[in-house]
C-alpha cells in the first residue's frame, strides 16, 4: 500500500501513479543480505525479502532506524555487498562489483585532507578509466565545481572549508563522473540544522539540473518528504519494507511554505504511525 499527496509530478516529470510507463533502472528482487560475525560465530541477516524497483530520474528515500538495512541495501546496489539470497540489478544487469555508473556521497565527508579541493573532486579519475582526456576531465571538475559553487576554492585544502563546503566537494566528487546513479549515505547527518536546509536545497538544485536517479538514506521524517518522490519505509533488523510512500508535492519545494500545506502533515503523519513503534523501542534499547 501506498499514500500520495497531491498532484504535482516528481523530478523526472512522470506521475508517480504511472509507473509502468517508466524506466526501471534499479530492481531488486527478493533479496536477503547478512554478514558472519566472526566473533560471536553466528549470522546476522541485515535485510530480508526486499522487493523493490528503483525508476529512471526519481528520487528514492530509505527510512528507517539505525541497523535497519539501510547502508545495506546501498551497498549491494553500489556492489559492495553480495546477496545471500535473491538478486540486485541495474539497468537489466546483475550487480556483480563496483562501477562508473553508480557514485556514492558519504556521510563524514571522505575528503582527503592533504589533497586540495580540485585534487578530491579529481580522484575518480585516478581509479576509474573513462576514456577521457585530460582536457576533459579538466572541464568536468570545473562544472561540477560550478554547480556546487566553489568556484575559487579550488586550491583550498578540507580544513579550511566548513562542514557544508566540504560536503559539496562529496557531491562534486560524485557528480563528476556523471554516473547515472546517485548514492547517499545520510550526507547531511553531520551538518548543523540551518546548513542542512540549505543543503537539502542545493541537492534538490543538483538534481534537476542532472537528472540522476538517487537513492537517499535518511533518519528524519521531514528530510525524506522535502527531498524524495517516494519515501521506502524499512522496519528494524532484519530490514523488511513496511510501506513504500509517493510524495508528489510541488516542486522545488524550498521556495514554498512546503511544511505548511496539508498534504505535507498528512504524510508526516502517516509515516510517524509507522515507525513510531519501532522508534521508541529503538529509544527504550529493546531488540
Amino acid at each position: 500500500m501506498g499514500v500520495s499527496a497531491g498532484g504535482i509530478a516528481p523530478l523526472q516529470g512522470v506521475d508517480a501513479g504511472q509507473s509502468p510507463a517508466r524506466e526501471p533502472v534499479i530492481v531488486s528482487k527478493n533479496l536477503t543480505i547478512g554478514y558472519k560475525l566472526h566473533r560471536e560465530r553466528k549470522l546476522l541477516t541485515a535485510l530480508k525479502d526486499i522487493n523493490l524497483t528503483i525508476y529512471k530520474g526519481e528520487f528514492v528515500c530509505l527510512l528507517g532506524p539505525s541497523g535497519c538495512g539501510k547502508t545495506t541495501f546501498i551497498n549491494a546496489i553500489s556492489g559492495l555487498v553480495p546477496p545471500w539470497e535473491g538478486s540486485i540489478e541495474v539497468d537489466g544487469r546483475p550487480v556483480t562489483g563496483p562501477g562508473p555508473d553508480r557514485g556514492m556521497v558519504f556521510q563524514d565527508y571522505a575528503l582527503m585532507p592533504w589533497r586540495t579541493v580540485e585534487s578530491n573532486v579529481r580522484m575518480p579519475f585516478e581509479f576509474q578509466d573513462l576514456k577521457l582526456s585530460k582536457a576533459q576531465i579538466d572541464e568536468r571538475v570545473a562544472r561540477y565545481l560550478e554547480l556546487v559553487e566553489l568556484t575559487g576554492f579550488e586550491k583550498s585544502f578540507p580544513y579550511e572549508l566548513s562542514g557544508g563546503m566540504k560536503q559539496r566537494v562529496g557531491i562534486a566528487r560524485a557528480l563528476a563522473t556523471e554516473p547515472k546513479i546517485l548514492l547517499a549515505d545520510e550526507p547531511f547527518a553531520a551538518i548543523d540544522a540551518m546548513t542542512r536546509e540549505a543543503m537539502q536545497s542545493e541537492l534538490e538544485r543538483f538534481v534537476t539540473k542532472t537528472r540522476q536517479t538517487v537513492v537517499f538514506i535518511t533518519h528524519s521524517i521531514d528530510e525524506a518528504i522535502t527531498l524524495g518522490d517516494r519515501i521506502v519505509v524499512i522496519s528494524r533488523r532484519p530490514g523488511r519494507i513496511k510501506e513504500v510512500i509517493d510524495v508528489n508535492l510541488p516542486r522545488p519545494r524550498f521556495d514554498q511554505e512546503l511544511k505548511s500545506l496539508p498534504e505535507y502533515a498528512e504524510i508526516r503523519e502517516h509515516i510517524w504511525r509507522l515507525v513510531k513503534d519501532e522508534a521508541l523501542s529503538g529509544a527504550h534499547g529493546d531488540d
